[in-house]
């Protein structure tokens, strides 16, 4: 290695787009009464990976091997685990258990020697049931779950790195990831296209795409047009009670 690799790039960012969190389906009665924990009542697989998702395939990203600048991911569950800390040290960056309950799982990536970055911690909230307008789980009876399919539970996020070593940055250079797709491709799961209504999944598989980007921004602006409005009535309301305490207080004063 000469000394020019040790070498940082000032001023220059470069990130890597990834994706990280859960799928989770229910356990038939059979696989139920088969395992060692009977009260088990899903499987489920926490995973970090590429953001992209693989041509062709039902898994949620993963089209690209992290490993050329990911060196480690350590997830720690629930203390309840055997060995609850797992170290997977090479890809695919995941964990697959059985459970009944939802809990936080943290998440430390570890990046190769010479990225010289520290770890990195994320934190996700393992998700088994299916979403609801009210935002809390709701437990379907088992013949529902089964029917509804799958539930996801996942983040995307872009690693930056920034000022990189010029080893490092000629290393992710050397692997760029593959692009998200222009538009959705995948049908929605029906649990999360209508949340609380679950009854009839139409199936489906998230995948994250380009187009989201836009779509957050609209959800985003939308959101603000709100605030807004609801500062706006708020503050209108107030000048009105104002006024009215104003009044009151004037005739106080005329009958005193």
């Amino acid at each position: 290695m000469s000394s020019s690799d040790r070498v940082r790039v000032r001023g220059l960012s470069i990130y890597r787009p990834i994706i990280y969190g859960n799928t989770a389906v229910a356990l038939t009665q059979k696989e139920r009464d088969s395992l060692t924990s009977p009260d088990h009542t899903h499987r489920w697989t926490v995973a970090v990976r590429s953001a992209a998702s693989p041509p062709n395939s039902d898994q949620v990203g993963g089209a690209d091997d992290l490993s050329y600048f990911i060196k480690r991911v350590t997830f720690k569950l629930h203390d309840t685990y055997p060995s609850p800390t797992r170290n997977i040290d090479k890809p695919p960056f995941e964990v697959t258990e059985t459970g009944w309950g939802e809990f936080e799982i943290i998440i430390r990536i570890t990046f190769i020697q010479e990225a010289a970055e520290k770890t990195m911690t994320l934190l996700h909230h393992l998700k088994l049931h299916p979403w609801t307008v009210s935002g809390e789980p709701e437990i379907p009876p088992l013949e529902v779950a089964l029917k509804a399919g799958p539930v996801h539970s996942w983040q995307y996020d872009e690693i930056v790195f920034n000022d990189p070593f010029q080893n490092f940055l000629n290393l992710l250079t050397a692997h760029p990831p593959t692009p998200l797709p222009k538009a959705k491709r995948k049908p929605i799961p029906f649990h999360l296209a209508n949340p609380g209504s679950f009854e009839e999944s139409k199936g489906g598989t998230p995948e994250f795409h380009a187009g989201m980007i836009s779509e957050e921004a609209e959800r985003l602006d939308d959101a603000r047009k709100k605030i807004i409005a609801e500062t706006e009535r708020l503050r209108n309301e107030l000048i009105q009670k104002e006024a009215e305490l104003e009044k009151s207080k004037k005739l106080l004063a005329d009958g005193a």
